[in-house]
């Protein structure tokens, strides 16, 4: 009776290992455990930018509390995705790595609206420095309001997904004013008409043209194809582009090296689990012997 109790035990212990594993992140679920963050959550649901973090491997998303989202009340479905997105960062930052990073040297990352196309005078990035103490968080894009503070780490599951608390949102300066709704398919150009065919004749047999015919020549319109109307696409702004303190630095330069530690720490997460998983393999096998 022992034996079968322990393999039940085994079994149901791997189940739920696999099953973490399979998940991976939901940001809903995450802040559905945390009431304040309501509007927020809310937020993300509505301008499906949930489902688009979730299929993320590496991101932080940078979250506000009900009592400080009222700057985003009665924005359109548009706006909102567009300001939203910018608090979405693509890359794993929680507290500990910006306690390592921020001493030395201030950073620019990059946000979910730059992936977007639409960013321009730096609206994709954020500038996170520190003052007296204090982390601060706001737009890269000249002339957008004050930054916010970082004021707590919410979650966090090194090294996939990080939620981080502001004090305030972050609305770059200008986001209103993008060209086109965010993820909107471009027009396609226009075609020109088909050229009207003329039968080929030879030189002898064909008779003088009337001017009806010159008339008919005159009006068909020319086969050279119209200039496409869609609208050229920006290539994205530099980083450093918009004037960036001296002392801030590209995303993925001179912390590559941070991010390839960290990366070898998810490798050896991965491992570690891989290693539990084979040995409560051998106790189940160990109890049905």
């Amino acid at each position: 009776m022992s034996h079968l109790l322990n393999l039940f035990l085994s079994f149901i212990l791997i189940v739920t290992l696999l099953s973490h594993s399979a998940i991976g992140f939901n940001i809903t679920r995450l802040l559905d455990q945390h009431s304040d963050f309501s509007t927020f959550n809310n937020y993300l649901t509505q301008t499906q930018l949930a489902s688009n973090i979730n299929n993320r491997k590496t991101i932080t998303v940078l979250v506000v509390d009900n009592s400080n989202m009222g700057s985003l009340s009665g924005k359109s479905i548009d706006l909102l995705r567009k300001i939203m997105s910018a608090h979405v960062v693509l890359d794993y930052y929680d507290i500990e790595k910006l306690k390592r990073i921020l001493p030395k040297k201030s950073i620019q990352v990059t946000n979910m609206f730059q992936s977007s196309g639409l960013a321009i005078n730096n609206q994709g990035f954020l500038n996170i420095t520190l003052s007296s103490g204090q982390v601060h968080v706001g737009s890269a894009a000249p002339g957008s309001s004050s930054d916010a503070q970082l004021v707590r780490s919410v979650a966090a599951q090194p090294y996939n997904i990080s939620v981080l608390q502001l004090s305030s949102p972050i609305i770059p300066n200008g986001i209103e004013n993008s060209i086109a709704p965010f993820n909107s398919p471009t027009p396609p150009p226009s075609s020109a008409p088909p050229p009207k065919s003329k039968s080929k004749s030879s030189p002898s047999s064909s008779p003088a043209p009337s001017p009806d015919d010159s008339s008919d020549d005159a009006d068909t319109p020319a086969a050279d194809a119209p200039a496409s109307d869609a609208p050229a696409s920006s290539s994205a702004p530099s980083p450093m582009a918009g004037g960036p303190k001296p002392d801030a630095d590209a995303p993925g330069d001179k912390d590559v090296a941070d991010k390839d530690k960290d990366e070898k720490k998810s490798s050896a997460c991965g491992i570690r689990a891989f290693g539990s998983w084979i040995a409560i393999l051998v106790l189940v096998a160990w109890a049905i012997i």
